[in-house]
């Protein structure tokens, strides 16, 4: 007797998928913007020609210097993004971020540590060290805050004292310094795509890769821990543990994301919670916050290159700019409720 094969169901909302589409219209828009215009405006049939390989004199512009850095910039948005959406699903809270629970901080003062001992000189070795000062930093802190199960709010004050211990150490290293290296950490530390390329963007793409199935997972506990934790556990959900796994792979994609262009604050806060108000979802759409977190760091980084030519701000220090106003919108919101 032929039994029925199990038939796999998947949930589609459809709000978030013509958003979806939007947004992915809106970041090719950004990617072509961002390989066109610069100090030398190269046209979109100039720059397709390039990247089919026909003779073009904008080889060099664009092969190794703007279409890496937009590369860059939407796999770094798109980690961003997906991360902050991860870290407040967990601690239920629109105001968190990886930053929040010193992912930046962590990577700085490995990066740091680094510097000051001399145990790391190639400067290629640099993004790993930043990444594992990440996830040590955010290990440490999910300790500290583990007793008896993990409770989002002592997550979240945990993770801001450590960052302010971490800060301070950056701090001190800073002061005592040479001037040179002292720069040098000042512009990573703001965050910047200025000299990213393929380097950068290969590891960080195969990470993304390897998240997937991860993530496919990471949507569907997401759901289940938008309800009470009594009711999601009544449901089959392993509430701890599926806190703890949201969270590495939040930590992972934004150790990552940290190591390839520096402490980039702001994406990972504002993206998940944009997201949320186009789709008008009840829990925070993965997929949406990705594209949103690329779309808006390729734009941002547009903006801060062609700004005020030929100077070219950091593109972190354009997303504080503009994030800090948002974060008071939403203390302020918070604060009606």
């Amino acid at each position: 007797m032929l039994r029925p094969r199990p038939r796999s169901s998947l949930l589609l909302h459809k709000r978030s998928a013509l958003v979806a589409l939007a947004l992915l219209a809106l970041l090719a828009v950004a990617l072509t913007a961002s390989a066109c215009i610069g100090q030398t405006y190269i046209s979109p049939l100039a720059v397709w020609h390039t990247l089919r390989g026909d003779p073009t004199p904008y080889g060099l512009v664009l092969n190794e210097l703007r279409v890496p850095r937009a590369a860059v910039g939407a796999l770094v948005g798109t980690a961003l993004g997906v991360a902050g959406a991860l870290v407040q699903t967990v601690t239920r809270n629109p105001l968190a971020s990886p930053d929040v629970i010193g992912v930046g901080h962590g990577a700085a003062a490995a990066t740091v540590l680094a510097l000051a001992t001399g145990a790391v000189s190639a400067p290629g070795a640099m993004p790993f060290v930043a990444v594992g000062g990440g996830l040590a930093a955010a290990a440490l802190v999910y300790v500290l805050a583990w007793r008896h199960g993990m409770q989002p709010a002592r997550f979240v004050l945990t993770g801001v004292g450590i960052g302010v211990a971490l800060s301070a150490v950056v701090q001190l290293y800073l002061t005592d310094s040479e001037l040179d290296a002292a720069e040098q950490l000042k512009l990573w530390l703001t965050g910047s795509l200025n000299g990213r390329g393929w380097a950068q963007a290969g590891p960080l793409a195969v990470v993304l890769l390897l998240t997937v199935p991860g993530l496919v997972w990471a949507s569907r506990a997401a759901r289940l821990l938008g309800l009470d934790p009594d009711t999601a556990a009544a449901l089959g959900l392993r509430v701890d543990r599926a806190r703890l796994g949201l969270t590495v792979l939040g930590v992972a994609l934004a150790a990552t994301a940290t190591g390839a262009a520096g402490p980039i604050g702001f994406v990972a806060l504002t993206a998940p919670q944009l997201a949320r108000r186009l789709t008008r979802t009840p829990q925070l759409p993965l997929v949406c916050s990705a594209l949103t977190g690329a779309v808006v760091l390729v734009t941002a980084d547009l903006v801060a290159r062609t700004l005020v030519p030929p100077l070219e701000i950091p593109v972190g220090a354009l997303t504080s700019l503009v994030g800090g106003p948002y974060l008071l919108h939403l203390l302020g919101r918070r604060r009606e409720r």
